[in-house]
């Protein structure tokens, strides 16, 4: 079952960290991107994509978080994400999205990366 995709900006952390609901398909377009500007306008140097409560994402999806990708080296930003399940994972190896965007993974890590203390 479909669960409905919603990202929501924290700024409570040193770096924006976006966290991600439901499914990441076409039905993030424009949410994501959105996230996105709001965690970039006041001149954030790293964002941090938080996967853990994502369930699906398909293709349009991982289209969606490669445009953020080419934002973000255009502006001279770093992408980190965490939560990944171990599918997504290796898709983000596949596809060599984890070339440019930071996969942060393990518990203590995840926490560290989030900007609370391990």
């Amino acid at each position: 079952m479909s669960r409905p995709f919603s990202a929501d900006v924290d700024r409570g952390a040193p770096e924006p960290r976006i966290v991600l609901r439901g499914d990441v398909t076409a039905a993030a377009d424009p949410g994501l991107p959105d996230a996105y500007a709001e965690a970039t306008r006041s001149g954030a140097t790293s964002v941090l994509l938080d996967f853990a409560d994502v369930g699906f994402m398909n293709s349009t999806g991982i289209a969606l978080v490669v445009e953020l990708l080419a934002d973000a080296m255009q502006h001279g930003r770093s992408l980190r994400a965490t939560g990944l399940s171990a599918h997504y994972r290796e898709i983000f190896e596949i596809t060599r999205l984890a070339e440019h965007i930071t996969v942060v993974t393990g518990t203590a890590a995840e926490t560290a990366a989030a900007g609370g203390t391990a």
